[in-house]
């Protein structure tokens, strides 16, 4: 090895270890990091819990709808981001209202299931299309829209992938709640589905990360955008500027500004 070489090996592994944690940045801010999975968690568990304790539908819904209430608030007060604490309030909602029309306390999982069952076959089938939903999702956060499509095929690639994981692992864990839905009562329900709220999507997230961590970096289409509207604008510039000096040369031809004699 050069002493020419070690430097370039070093570069390559900082801008790989940037990659790295660009890649793990993005995805927290996706997927909501802890706090996200807090909130995503603790409704079902408090009212797994509460009906387990006495068997009561509504205070234990009350309860879990509440909680996703408070969880906004707090985003609120703290300025933070809401999308996540707001998806949580309408799944916990759709919840309650199915639950209390059927009075069936196990239809308090059925809309989430439905929908996680959903989103999986949204991953596989996006993902079979050739626009794999895990892009579409994490794009904008990375910067690179859809430029992943159709200028980087390693990216591409590397996002089908994503997508097919998070496809097969969601459709493993309605593979599991479904069956329970029927045959189980509602507190084994409960407490299944809490203690599969966390380790598949910790999986899925690991698969991507380990995916997009190998993958070309991503293209920044917002700072060709700025850097081709800071052209056009010099281009512009320069273009005012040389109408100017032709229309001063018109005005004065002779050197020092003065017409000559003939």
């Amino acid at each position: 090895m050069t002493s020419l070489d070690k430097p370039t090996e070093d570069t390559q592994d900082t801008d790989a270890d940037d990659a790295r944690a660009v890649t793990e940045a993005a995805l927290f801010e996706a997927f909501g990091g802890v706090r996200g999975m807090v909130e995503t968690v603790l409704p079902g568990l408090l009212f797994v819990t509460i009906f387990t304790l006495n068997n009561d539908l509504h205070m234990s819904a009350i309860a879990a709808l509440a909680v996703s209430l408070v969880l906004v608030v707090v985003r609120l007060a703290m300025k933070d981001t809401v999308k996540h604490a707001f998806s949580g309030v309408f799944g916990v909602a759709f919840g309650v209202v199915f639950a209390m029309m059927t009075d069936n306390a196990k239809n308090f999982y059925l809309p989430g299931m439905l929908y996680t069952l959903g989103l999986a076959l949204a991953y596989i089938v996006t993902s079979l299309a050739g626009v794999p939903l895990i892009g579409l999702i994490l794009g904008p956060v990375f910067k690179e829209n859809l430029s992943w499509r159709t200028r980087n095929p390693g990216r591409k690639k590397a996002y089908t992938k994503a997508s097919y994981a998070w496809g097969f692992i969601l459709l493993a864990k309605s593979a599991i709640l479904f069956p329970l839905y029927w045959w189980a009562d509602t507190e084994q329900l409960g407490w299944v589905l809490v203690a599969l709220k966390i380790p598949p999507f910790l999986l899925a997230v690991w698969l991507t990360w380990v995916f997009l961590a190998k993958a070309p970096a991503p293209i920044d289409v917002f700072a060709e955008m700025e850097a081709a509207e800071q052209a056009e604008k010099e281009r512009e510039e320069r273009a005012k500027a040389e109408r100017e000096a032709r229309g001063e040369d018109a005005l004065d031809p002779a050197p020092g500004g003065r017409h000559r004699k003939g």
